[in-house]
């Protein structure tokens, strides 16, 4: 691949992701702040995984065997974007959760598009997606810090008059936005989300051509996706969506607890870090991320598939378990964060590598989507459902969270799947000498 292609694919990461990054991490208090109720903010929030179902069982199919790649992504972006984009002028429930509804049905099966877009446009997968699915990673980076300054009440900051760099930054995050100047404040991240797709959406007629693929003869034929499912009649691949569903719950779990648990006060049980922080240190995991993806084609090459996998599922362990055994120590808790980079690319992404080397072309956006159906659509569903009520209800008592027990709950599951993995997992060795480029690397 030329230097000027994986830019291309580099940049498309940077722009798909943004388009997320923007939205996501402030849309959990921006809802209440517009006076939904409990049911309402899950529906809106829900759209997200619900798309990613539905596009299992229709964009993806589209995409490998309708459409080329890169005008499918053009079409979802232009129309989903001037939905995310509407969602910054409304504040009532209905429209609101119509247009997140529609942004996220087209944007969702464009995650797998752009795996597919990339991996087409690739000679070793092993050793160039880590680099240019670190665009993805730098998008999000990119949209969260910048909003953290947007949401500064500078005023106030100007009114103390600090001196010095050390003096500015700590008035910075002294003196966030409240009530309805941060909800006015809140809807620029919806707009800023719709102009980044709608220029992905132009971006997209420049990328390389990835024209559709029909069905391989001999493979029988059908829908991609049903051809799709039916890989998982094989014992290893089954076993590997399985455990997939399992470490996104985990994943999830992560982004609904660590918010509440970064910020409540130590005398509760919490870290006690000031609010303006919690974005900045949890993103400290995407920094992370971005040097975990340069070592990830040689990390593939040296352990293998299970064991890098292993390797990613074992960082959502060891996260909890600093989480419940030293909740004392904010240093740790800090630090703990870039484990974030191993937990996403040790996994996921190699995951996503894994379905490029062993599906058949003709049914590879279908393929990703399947996995996808796991990693955005039912386990965000489970964690979605079940992480409220074990923070509200099960280990909640006289109003302090029991967290060393709550974060038990993702520490236990990210074991299991580990040790399912390790004994379970078992891929044949061609499929792991199509990714090594010729020789098997170590299981």
């Amino acid at each position: 691949m030329n230097s000027g292609i994986r830019f291309k694919l580099f940049l498309m990461m940077v722009l798909e992701f943004f388009i997320w990054g923007a939205w996501l991490p402030l849309i959990f208090g921006y809802l209440p702040s517009l006076g939904f109720t409990p049911s309402q903010q899950s529906w809106i929030l829900n759209a997200f995984p619900i798309a990613s179902i539905v596009g299992m069982f229709f964009s993806n199919e589209w995409a490998d065997r309708k459409f080329s790649a890169e005008k499918f992504l053009a079409f979802s972006h232009l129309i989903g974007g001037l939905a995310i984009l509407g969602c910054g002028f409304t504040k009532d429930f209905t429209p609101f959760f119509v247009l997140m509804l529609v942004h996220c049905l087209l944007y969702v099966p464009t995650i797998s598009i752009t795996n597919s877009i990339a991996f087409a446009n690739m000679k070793d997968a092993s050793k160039e997606f880590g680099i240019v699915r670190m665009g993805g990673t730098i998008g999000w980076i990119l949209a969260a810090w910048p909003f953290t300054f947007i949401f500064v009440n500078w005023d106030a900051v100007n009114a103390t008059h600090p001196e010095g760099v050390v003096k500015w930054i700590e008035a910075v995050f002294s003196n966030p936005l409240s009530g309805d100047a941060a909800k006015a404040a809140t809807k620029w991240t919806f707009i800023v989300a719709g102009i980044a797709s709608l220029i992905l959406a132009g971006f997209s007629f420049l990328l390389p051509h990835t024209p559709p693929k029909k069905a391989v003869a001999g493979s029988e034929g059908g829908q991609a996706w049903m051809q799709a499912v039916k890989l998982l009649k094989q014992p290893f691949v089954l076993v590997l969506w399985l455990v997939t569903l399992v470490d996104s719950f985990v994943h999830n779990c992560y982004f609904n607890w660590t918010g509440t648990f970064l910020g409540t006060a130590k005398a509760d049980g919490g870290v006690g870090i000031a609010a303006p922080w919690i974005t900045p240190i949890m993103s400290i995991g995407q920094i992370a991320e971005i040097l975990t993806m340069f070592i990830l084609g040689a990390t593939l090459k040296n352990l293998g598939w299970r064991t890098t996998m292993i390797v990613g599922i074992l960082g959502h362990a060891a996260r909890f378990a600093v989480y419940s055994f030293v909740p004392d120590s904010a240093g740790a808790i800090i630090l703990i964060q870039i484990l974030h980079g191993v937990c996403y690319a040790f996994f996921f992404a190699t995951v996503y590598i894994f379905v490029d080397a062993h599906f058949p072309k003709d049914i590879r956006s279908s393929a990703q989507g399947l996995f996808n159906l796991q990693i955005l659509g039912f386990g965000a569903l489970i964690a979605n459902s079940i992480c409220p009520w074990l923070m509200q209800s099960v280990y909640t008592a006289n109003k302090l969270v029991n967290f060393k027990g709550l974060f038990q709950v993702p520490l236990f599951a990210a074991s299991a799947a580990a040790v399912a993995l390790a004994l379970f997992f078992h891929p044949p060795k061609t499929v792991a000498a199509k990714a090594s480029g010729g020789s098997a690397p170590a299981h």
